[in-house]
């Protein structure tokens, strides 16, 4: 009895042994297996700016991509415009031949051209476990390309109910069982052979296919734009679903939702966040500083002057400045309106020995703009170029350095960006309407104040950019200005666009603005003197002292000459010329006796030889200018006198002649206060004149061009208008708030 005993005892010890190196031996085994890895797969045949951006974002969150397909030719169709795409599986059935047996892989497998990550690999498997699921596939909110298939679809309570091809991820072993299952034509449609995959309830169960409906991964954005919204943390952004409070990890800008993807791209894998704004702006570019002048890009300038346009004086002058080697460029001119004819004859003659060639194509040659434009392309590619710097006559670059900011930044196709100032109106839109004309991004106004600084991928660009020769020498993505019956512009980016070719737009600077010329009025004998609404500050630079806006700080002392009588710079000698030019082109001047039938009595107590503004069309002009520059010098000086805006019944040009009028009798003003503004040069163009203020026996004589006094009306500045002996004087006068 011991000895069974013992013996029992034996094997319950060699039980309890074995039982421990059994579980042992799994806790070991548990605890060596690693977590499942994470491969991507993508198919790319071409390096676009498309994939460029999906490659970037993989890189940011560390995922290891393998790219299939590259160089090879498509044979998918255009994907675009019908369906197709079927080449895509047969290139993902090839790449599995290697990774088909490993049960610890999933793969990934996405569009590239239109796709971007959110997150890394941990993040994404982590994701990917919760689902529960072998297969995982994408949803949308249509069933395409069949929708005769949507109801076999099965019911979903929420969420996206149809199968989406560009992103799906799983086991490898169950990857290559379904892209193997059966053959697929290149030409056929990938997402239809994956739909009927799915569709068929015995293989949807055997590899435990699900679809994403809530976009926990994946964000199929066509359909969806609205769902989604863009937010921030202090290191990154991302998006957030707000049909299902989600925020998913891959964003695919699948059909019609190129330009909503581009748009948010501008942001995603850490491209832009508040606090540090452009992160990717500084990413692959170049600088030119320690090129020798012959070392630098060959550059193409070419200068489009389509319609009449205010300011193109200004505008050859600031194509001037511009500082870069004018010996490495070549000049391209078209000149579209006639009316500019003798403006752009007169630059290129004074000017093109400067520079290294000019081609100017003139209106009388019959060239119409679309392919005036498309010329300029070729001689580029004639010249084998470097760049091509188109530019229209609305652009004003104020900033020198606008061309070699632009190369630095080293971008397939990039803008300035132009704005008309004081206005949204800028050279490029933020995003399209669903027939392809403007629609307002929401970013769009934040973009334009410059609140946010970047580089922005937009839909459609104009009036100024720069085209990389490298494009230009590529016959598959060479831009036209020629598509169906669209403007220029329109073409050349919906081209771009259809191309998959990014557009940029750079508000990293202040490059310059754009003058509107929707309403320019060339019947005039100095068209942009007209121009004070519309382009005010061209019109500024043209026509306003250089020293006046000193005149406005508060420690500047106005010259006071005669007690009362101030003295300031406002305006400058080409103002002057042009107002007196205007005058004598009406030339119907008064007679300079009482009778004025102009007035609304027909009687004027102290007739002068001079013609009113509003005979000229200029009186609100005029009134305008009374606002702008002499309202904020007059509150300056008479301190405590507030009327804005200010009112004015008699403005007018005062023409003095020796033979006509010499001089004015002794009056006061019906005026609280008057400007007197000289317009043309004593000891110049005539002798004599000035002003004598009785009652203080002080008179101004010696009268400065383009400047004006200032004095009190009615009741203390009793004055005369002193004889002009030689010449002739011309003075602007304005009796204000009479």
């Amino acid at each position: 009895m011991a000895d069974q005993k013992l013996i029992k005892r034996g094997s319950i010890r060699k039980c309890l042994l074995t039982l421990f190196v059994i579980s042992w031996i799994v806790i070991v085994s548990e605890a060596s297996k690693e977590e499942p890895k994470l491969v991507v797969l993508a198919v790319a045949t071409e390096e676009t700016d498309g994939f460029k951006r999906f490659m970037r974002s993989a890189r940011v969150y560390g995922l290891n991509v393998e790219v299939l397909g590259m160089d090879e030719e498509w044979k998918g169709g255009d994907v675009r415009l019908y369906s197709g795409g079927g080449q895509k599986v047969n290139i993902l059935k090839e790449a599995m031949k290697k990774y088909w047996e490993k049960e610890d892989l999933i793969i990934m497998f996405v569009d590239s051209y239109d796709v971007i990550f959110m997150a890394g690999p941990e993040e994404i498997l982590k994701r990917f476990h919760k689902t529960k699921s072998k297969v995982l596939f994408s949803a949308e909110g249509y069933c395409w390309p069949d929708g005769s298939l949507a109801d076999k679809y099965p019911k979903v309570e929420k969420g996206k109910r149809f199968l989406n091809s560009g992103g799906f991820m799983g086991y490898a072993p169950y990857i290559n069982e379904i892209v193997t299952s059966s053959p697929l034509k290149d030409e056929e449609d990938d997402q239809l052979f994956y739909t009927k995959i799915y569709l068929d309830e015995d293989l949807r169960k055997k590899w435990s296919i699900k679809l994403d409906h809530k976009a926990e991964i994946f964000q199929n954005l066509n359909g969806a734009v609205g769902d989604v919204e863009l937010r921030f943390t202090d290191t990154d952004s991302y998006l957030y679903n707000t049909a299902y409070a989600t925020n998913p990890l891959v964003v695919h800008g699948n059909g019609a939702s190129k330009i909503a993807l581009n748009s948010l791209g501008n942001y995603l894998a850490k491209s832009w966040i508040p606090k540090k704004n452009c992160l990717s702006c500084s990413e692959d570019t170049i600088t030119l500083e320690s090129f020798k002048v012959k070392q630098k890009p060959h550059v193409i300038l070419a200068i489009f002057v389509e319609r009449p346009t205010p300011f193109l004086t200004e505008f050859f002058e600031r194509i001037l400045l511009l500082d870069y080697p004018k010996e490495r460029m070549d000049i391209f001119v078209h000149c579209g309106a006639d009316y500019h004819k003798d403006d752009v004859d007169k630059f290129l003659s004074g000017h093109k020995h400067k520079y290294n060639s000019v081609t100017y194509l003139k209106q009388e040659n019959g060239y119409k703009e679309w392919h005036a434009r498309n010329l300029g392309l070729e001689e580029c590619t004639k010249v084998d170029c470097d760049y091509y710097f188109a530019v229209d006559s609305h652009a004003q670059f104020t900033n020198p350095d606008t061309l070699r900011l632009l190369i630095e930044q080293n971008r397939r196709v990039i803008a300035p960006m132009l704005v008309r100032p004081n206005r949204l109106w800028s050279n490029f839109w933020g995003s399209l309407s669903a027939d392809g004309f403007y629609a307002r991004s929401v970013d769009y106004v934040d973009i334009v104040k410059r609140k946010r600084k970047g580089l922005w991928n937009v839909p459609y660009i104009n009036h100024a950019y720069l085209i990389h020769g490298s494009l230009l020498k590529d016959p598959d993505n060479y831009p036209t200005y020629i598509h169906g019956l669209l403007d220029p512009d329109m073409a050349f980016c919906k081209n771009l666009r259809d191309k998959g070719i990014f557009m940029y737009i750079s508000n990293l600077h202040e490059f310059g603005h754009l003058v509107n010329s929707d309403s320019f009025d060339t019947s005039h004998v100095h068209n942009e003197l007209y121009e004070i609404y519309t382009n005010q500050v061209d019109w500024e630079h043209r026509y306003i002292h250089e020293n006046y806006s000193k005149v406005l700080e508060p420690d500047y002392q106005v010259d006071m000459p005669c007690p009362d009588v101030y003295w300031f710079p406002v305006v400058t000698p080409i103002f002057c010329k042009h107002l007196i030019d205007v005058m004598e082109n009406f030339g119907r001047w008064s007679d300079g006796t009482n009778q004025d039938p102009r007035l609304a009595g027909g009687y004027e107590n102290v007739p002068t030889r001079d013609i009113h503004m509003n005979q000229v069309g200029f009186e609100q002009h005029w009134l305008y200018f009374l606002r702008e520059y002499i309202r904020p010098v007059q509150e300056k000086i008479f301190i405590g006198y507030t009327h804005d805006p200010p009112k004015a019944l008699m403005n007018f040009v005062v023409r003095y002649r020796p033979d006509e009028q010499p001089s004015l009798r002794p009056h006061h003003d019906s005026s609280t206060y008057t400007i007197n503004m000289a317009l043309n040069r004593v000891g110049i163009d005539y002798e004599g004149g000035g002003c004598r203020f009785i009652r203080y026996n002080c008179s101004v004589t010696d009268l400065r061009l383009g400047w004006s006094l200032m004095h009190p009306g009615r009741l203390t500045h009793y004055h005369e208008g002193l004889r002009v002996t030689n010449g002739t004087r011309y003075i602007m006068v304005s009796f204000v708030d009479p």
